[in-house]
């Protein structure tokens, strides 16, 4: 089914986005059709932040909420290159 949209947006843009249209063999109409299944198809795909087993270990330690990770990380990997 398809129905009809009206959109505000400035006179420049819609003719930029006229002749990219035609450039391109295709229209106005389709091109912000096929942008708006992009944003649904993003949506749907949305990969996960955290892998299975580092969401098993949330949690399982509790650190100072000044814990500067950064700091540690660099301090440990200093302690394991110096020694080689």
């Amino acid at each position: 089914m398809t129905t009809k949209l009206t959109l505000t947006i400035q006179e420049d843009v819609i003719q930029e986005a006229k002749k990219y249209a035609a450039i391109n063999g295709s229209s106005l109409s389709g091109i912000v059709e096929n942008y708006l299944k992009t944003l649904r198809v993003k949506e749907k795909k949305k990969p996960e932040k955290f892998s299975p087993k580092v969401k098993k270990l949330k949690g399982i330690i509790s650190l100072p909420d000044d814990f500067d990770y950064k700091k540690a990380l660099s301090q440990e990997l200093t302690k394991k290159y110096r020694s080689l």
